[in-house]
């Protein structure tokens, strides 16, 4: 649809563009002339969303030039997409209206440099609809379904900050359902039996961590940031009082801050076969509440990196079979067994800090939980 026509004013003049916005612009001083002798035109750095706004801003150009008050602009280079992303990801909050968590932050960054780099160099007026389909189709096609759909989501949001600044009048990611594709490969968790075989072959001074993991579902922030007070022991019963979470980021090292979502504040209960263990870990550590309870190997005082871990986490998931499964898949195991016992879907989303139901609902399907209420009806039908 092209550009409606520039409508007449007293001063200036004003065009509708097909976004809906309108365009103002007007000339220059009688003296402000280009090559040929012409007056310039200069359109105003913003679009508006009515013509009473354009005409506003005519209007106090008019009295500039009146007034002799009024300054030609500069001609601003054009902005492009990849200092403009960075500022971005730099200025931009969570749902909560919170700064980026480190770790999320570089993770956008990463995503700047990394997959949306096509466009670094681009300025973000240039950047169309079907720019963005070529480059998304060509991220599909590596195979990295699940990064493909981050990056396009994050620049979906960066286009749209644009369109907000007056930058760009329409935003060009338009692929329905890019922002929520994957590769689709579902974590799997460990049975009982290959649980058992990594606890066994694990370094025994990180044996508790596997268990505490598996049977608590904590996060791998959540857990590694547990100090000694936020252990409570009544009776037989360890609960675990979650509020926190560490994260790695090269930049910043470990910072310790909220857990991932709204909900994850939380208290979780323990299995009681983990009291016993648990009591004898919490002797063996510094009485001060501060202390972390699975701190790094080499120095208490230290939180413990997934690097680290990683090196002993890697032969004991292999005495088992299960080179493919993340440490993330302890959290799967432990929503499974929940649902498995009966929990209920506010239960369990209580219990692993979820906002969104249909997590919970998932791990319910996982555990079995519709094949056992199945059977429970057709045990009722037989009774009838």
């Amino acid at each position: 649809m092209a550009a409606q026509r520039k409508r007449r004013e007293t001063f200036g003049a004003i065009r509708k563009l097909p976004s809906g916005r309108y365009q103002a612009s007007h000339l220059g001083p009688e003296n402000d002339v280009n090559e040929k002798g012409h007056r310039r035109r200069y359109t105003a750095p913003m679009t508006f969303d009515t013509q009473t706004d354009a005409r506003a801003w005519l209007s106090r150009k008019r009295i500039e030039i009146a007034d002799k008050k009024w300054r030609s602009p500069v001609s601003a280079a054009p902005a492009m997409f990849g200092p403009y992303a960075r500022a971005h990801v730099d200025t931009r909050t969570n749902s909560r209206g919170e700064p980026l968590k480190p770790r999320t932050r570089d993770e956008y960054l990463r995503l700047v440099a990394g997959p949306l780099a096509p466009f670094e160099h681009k300025p973000l007026s240039a950047i169309r609809p079907d720019d963005v389909r070529r480059w998304y189709s060509e991220q599909a096609k590596s195979g990295k379904q699940t990064q493909a759909g981050h990056a396009y989501r994050l620049l979906k949001s960066v286009m749209a900050t644009a369109v907000g600044d007056g930058l760009i009048d329409d935003n060009p990611c338009q692929i329905k359902g890019a922002s929520k594709a994957s590769t689709g490969r579902d974590v799997k968790p460990p049975t009982d039996a290959e649980l058992a075989i990594i606890i066994a072959s694990i370094d025994r001074r990180l044996s508790l961590l596997i268990e505490v993991a598996a049977w608590s579902g904590l996060r791998w922030g959540e857990l590694t940031e547990l100090r000694r007070g936020d252990v409570l022991i009544s009776g037989e019963t360890v609960t675990l009082a979650v509020s926190r979470a560490v994260t790695y980021t090269k930049s910043d090292g470990f910072v310790i801050g909220k857990p991932k979502s709204f909900a994850g504040n939380r208290t979780v209960a323990l299995p009681h076969t983990l009291t016993t263990p648990i009591r004898a870990h919490l002797s063996s550590l510094n009485a001060s509440d501060d202390a972390l309870v699975f701190p790094a190997l080499s120095d208490a005082s230290k939180h413990l990196s997934a690097g680290s871990f990683a090196q002993f986490w890697r032969p004991a998931r292999a005495a088992a079979g299960r080179e493919d499964m993340p440490f993330h898949a302890l959290r799967h195991f432990g929503a499974t067994r929940y649902a498995m016992a009966g929990a209920t879907t506010k239960e369990l989303m209580r219990r692993m800090g979820h906002n969104d139901m249909s997590v919970a609902m998932r791990y319910q399907h996982e555990a079995g939980r519709d094949e056992e209420l199945a059977r429970r009806m057709s045990d009722l039908a037989g009774g009838a």
